[in-house]
């Protein structure tokens, strides 16, 4: 089993896995029916789901089978697909409006939750028992998988798509970020009842114009935002002030994905490439080129289940 998984994927229907080192593609899958909007693998570095337009895609990410184990129909394009911790369920979102819960033993989503308005995003809590999503018209809610509702329901700005959220490992902060360049940070408090409740806690202007991905570190330290000014900014979730901009995609940045020790950032740009930056330089250190169109998604699952990361150390 590989100790680094790195995938891309996106507009020219393919899904290409990448050596993280020496930036050769070892490996190729066709995505016939559509573009790939989003990419996730599972906590154990078997699985990789691809999210299209129409469906969710599951491939085994250690053989050679160019097929995939598993198909769920999810109507229009889903934007936003995850796994829980031990892959028995995944969930996905999409331009239809809903958030879905899909067990993985099952051909069929399990539950369905209503937005009323496009996805854009949708984020499992560390605690895998709520989902928060954020959608076109500017909603942010969150959905307790226990209760079986919606909880919590905000709205930054009305009117304002929320475009990316994130959620600290530790389940302290929530960042949304939205198509006016502006991240708004909460503190994610628990009610008597258990419920996830939010306490405003900064504004941030991150970019001129839309912010298309944000992404808090795997240690809670920093956050990432990636936008379609053809930036990357990393800024301190001590203050909020901005440590470094990465410069070097020239179209916009769709995604990014931290290494589990933070010290090391993916991205995947309208360029056609996605980049690894050592974020101690703030310095590109490897171009993954082989996409003829727009590369939308990256994943990256270097954990240490071997006991190795992405240096191989």
């Amino acid at each position: 089993m590989s100790s680094v998984v790195l995938a891309t994927a996106g507009y020219d229907h393919t899904i290409r896995f990448w050596e993280a080192t020496s930036g050769i593609c070892y490996r190729t899958l066709q995505y016939a029916d559509s573009q790939v909007n989003k990419l996730e693998i599972s906590a154990d570095k078997t699985q990789i789901a691809a999210a299209g337009n129409g469906q969710i895609r599951i491939f085994d990410v250690n053989s050679n089978d160019t097929q995939p184990v598993s198909t769920y129909d999810h109507p229009g394009n889903v934007t936003a697909v995850g796994f829980q911790k031990d892959s028995k369920w995944m969930y996905s979102g999409g331009e239809d409006g809903t958030v879905r819960v899909w067990d993985l033993r099952a051909p069929d989503c399990q539950r369905m939750y209503e937005s009323r308005a496009a996805v854009n995003s949708v984020m499992l809590h560390p605690n895998q028992g709520e989902l928060l999503s954020g959608d076109q018209t500017g909603h942010i809610r969150v959905w307790d998988l226990t209760a079986n509702a919606c909880s919590c329901e905000l709205v930054p700005e009305v009117g304002t798509a929320v475009r990316s959220l994130t959620v600290a490992l530790d389940g302290s902060l929530v960042v949304a970020a939205n198509n006016n360049g502006i991240c708004y940070v909460w503190r994610m408090l628990r009610g008597a009842s258990h419920s996830t409740h939010f306490e405003p806690l900064h504004k941030l202007r991150a970019h001129p114009t839309y912010v298309l991905k944000c992404l808090i570190s795997p240690d809670c330290q920093q956050l990432a935002t990636a936008s379609a000014d053809r930036t990357v900014k990393l800024w301190s979730l001590d203050g909020f002030s901005l440590e470094r901009t990465l410069v070097g995609h020239t179209r916009w940045v769709w995604d990014c994905v931290f290494s589990v020790d933070a010290a090391y950032l993916v991205t995947a740009s309208s360029d056609a490439t996605a980049k690894l930056w050592d974020l101690a330089s703030g310095e590109a250190i490897r171009t993954y080129t082989g996409h003829h169109k727009a590369c939308v998604a990256c994943a990256l699952n270097d954990s240490a289940i071997d006991g190795r990361d992405i240096d191989g150390q």
